[in-house]
C-alpha cells in the first residue's frame, strides 16, 4: 500500500490547488443555492471524494493497472444495469439508487477507459500505433461511449473521446491519422444530424448560432449564461449578490452554470483566479506526465487530464456562449457528488505517479 517514504514525494502545490478549487465552487453553491441543503450534500461528495483520491494514491498504480480489465468490466455492467433500472430525471436515465446517495456510473468511466487505454498501449513494444492498435483502443472507448450517449448523455459520453486521441497521439500514432479522421468526421457530419442526433440536440446546436430567434425559448439558457458571465465588472457584485444568480433568472447556477455565477459574484479578479488555479493543475499534471517513470504512468496521466481539461474548457466555453449548451459541469467546482468523487479519484492517480517517479 502506502510506503512511508513516498509521502515526501507526494505533489502537495497540485494537491493544494484542486482543494482550493472544490471549497470555490462550495461556496459558490451555498450562494447559488441560498444555503440550501445541496450545500451540505456538497460537502459530503467532497469529503468521499478525498477518500477515493488517498486509496488512488496509496496504491501502485501498476497494480491498478493490471486490474484495469475487471475495473472496466465492472463500470461497464452498471451501465448497462443503468439503461435497464437507473433512475429517471430531466428525461435521462443516469443514476442508481442508493438511498441517500445517487451513483452516476459514467462519471466514473472515464477513469476506467483512461486506466485499460494506459496499460495497453504502455505495454505494447512496438514503436508506433498500428491500425490494429486504433481499432482495439477506439472498441474500449466506443462501447461506453455508446451506453452512456443511449442514456442519453451525450456531454459525458463524449468527455471518453479525448482520453483515446491523446493516450494514442502519445503512444506515436502518427499525425496523418488525426488528418483521415478528421475527413472522416466531416463527412459522416450531415449523417449523424441526421439520424445520430436528437431533436433537442438539434435544437441546441441551432440555438447556440442564434440564440436571440427564441430568447424566452430555446435560447435563454445560453443568454443568461452570457449576460451573467459578463455582468460582475472587474471586482464582481460580492458574495450572494450576483442579481442573475440570486433572483434565479440563470437556471442551475450551481451546476452547469456555476462558471456564470461566480464571475458575476466575483468579477474579473475571481475568474482570473480560478483560470489561474485551473491553468496551475493542468501544467503540473503534464509535468506528473513526463516526469513518469514509464510509459503507463505518462499515458495514465495524459488520459485523465484529457478528459478533465476538455470538460473544464467546454463548460467555460459554454458559459461565455462560445460553445452549444450542453449538460457538462465544471469539474471541481459545480454541484455533484459522483463527479465530485470520481474528479478527485482521478487526481489521485496523477498524483500516485508523480509519487512514484523515484521507485523500482
Amino acid at each position: 500500500m502506502f510506503e512511508r517514504r513516498l509521502y515526501y514525494h507526494v505533489d502537495w502545490a497540485m494537491l493544494g490547488a484542486v482543494i482550493a478549487l472544490c471549497l470555490m465552487g462550495l461556496v459558490q453553491i451555498y450562494s447559488a443555492t441560498g444555503g440550501s441543503s445541496l450545500y451540505v450534500t456538497q460537502m459530503y461528495g467532497i469529503a468521499i471524494g478525498l477518500v477515493a483520491l488517498v486509496i488512488c494514491l496509496a496504491i501502485d498504480y501498476r497494480s491498478l493497472a493490471d486490474k484495469s480489465h475487471f475495473i472496466y468490466l465492472g463500470i461497464l455492467a452498471l451501465l448497462v444495469f443503468v439503461l435497464f433500472f437507473g433512475v429517471v430525471r430531466g428525461g435521462s436515465r443516469r443514476w442508481i439508487d442508493f438511498g441517500a446517495l445517487n451513483l452516476q456510473p459514467s462519471e466514473f468511466a472515464k477513469a476506467a477507459v483512461a486506466l485499460v487505454l494506459a496499460k495497453f498501449f504502455g505495454e505494447s513494444r512496438r514503436g508506433a500505433v498500428v491500425p490494429s492498435d486504433l481499432i482495439i483502443a477506439g472498441a474500449i472507448t466506443f462501447v461506453p461511449f455508446l451506453v452512456i450517449y443511449q442514456q442519453p448523455d451525450l456531454g459525458t459520453a463524449a468527455t471518453l473521446l479525448p482520453i483515446l486521441f491523446i493516450v494514442a497521439f502519445a503512444a506515436g500514432m502518427p499525425m496523418r491519422i488525426f488528418g483521415i479522421l478528421a475527413v472522416i468526421a466531416l463527412l459522416a457530419a450531415p449523417i449523424a444530424w441526421k439520424f445520430a442526433l436528437k431533436d433537442y440536440q438539434k435544437e441546441r446546436v441551432s440555438t447556440f448560432l442564434d440564440p436571440e430567434a427564441d430568447a424566452r425559448g430555446a435560447g435563454y439558457q445560453q443568454l443568461q449564461a452570457r449576460i451573467t458571465t459578463g455582468s460582475g465588472g472587474p471586482w464582481g457584485k460580492g458574495f450572494q449578490q450576483g442579481t442573475q444568480g440570486q433572483l434565479r433568472f440563470l437556471p442551475v447556477a450551481h451546476n452547469d452554470f456555476i462558471f456564470s455565477a461566480f464571475a458575476e459574484e466575483h468579477g474579473f479578479a475571481g475568474v482570473f483566479v480560478a483560470l489561474g488555479l485551473y491553468l496551475f493543475v493542468i501544467l503540473r499534471s503534464i509535468e506528473s506526465a513526463r516526469l513518469a517513470k514509464d510509459r503507463l504512468g505518462a499515458y495514465l496521466v495524459l488520459g485523465v487530464l484529457a478528459s478533465f481539461t476538455f470538460q473544464v474548457l467546454y463548460n467555460i466555453a459554454m458559459s461565455a456562449g462560445l460553445a452549444p449548451v450542453k449538460g457538462l459541469t465544471l469539474p471541481l467546482m459545480s454541484y455533484g457528488g459522483s463527479s465530485m468523487i470520481a474528479t478527485l479519484a482521478g487526481f489521485g492517480l496523477i498524483l500516485n505517479v508523480r509519487m512514484r517517479r523515484f521507485t523500482n
